[in-house]
């Protein structure tokens, strides 16, 4: 005696898997298509001898301040006009060969004068750090 089954199998493949497959390949692509060409937008940069950067164990703190009478710049906590801190920095630096200057700009200064400073470490060698705050 044969016995028939009311059901026939029918052979089902299941894609439930298939979508989070599918999301991790497109995040993955988005994320490499971004890699492929960063700077797509042209700026006009500030002028810059150069853009090095180093780091020591010696460390110099110039500070640059908005006020309203115009920039004040500060080395290590002691006022200093913009002429003096080439000088003064190198007087510094004459002994030591691995030396840190430490740049914190105030966030309303024009770009062009924090990369003024930066050129005056770069003529004369010396690392500089830009101070960042965390969000």
């Amino acid at each position: 005696m044969i016995i028939k089954r009311k059901r026939e199998m029918q052979p089902e493949v299941y894609t439930s898997s298939l979508n989070d497959i599918m999301f991790f390949l497109l995040l993955f692509f988005l994320i490499v298509s971004t890699l492929v060409n960063p700077s797509v937008i042209q700026l006009m940069l500030p002028k810059a001898n150069a853009n090095v950067q180093k780091m020591s164990k010696q460390s110099i703190n110039i500070s640059i301040k908005e006020e309203p009478e115009g920039l004040r710049y500060y080395l290590n906590d002691l006022p200093i006009a913009l002429e003096q801190i080439e000088p003064t920095i190198q007087q510094m630096v004459a002994n030591t060969s691995d030396a840190t200057v430490i740049l914190r700009a105030d966030r309303t200064i024009q770009l062009q004068d924090l990369v003024s400073v930066l050129d005056i470490g770069h003529n004369l060698h010396v690392k500089m750090i830009l101070a960042t705050q965390k969000q």
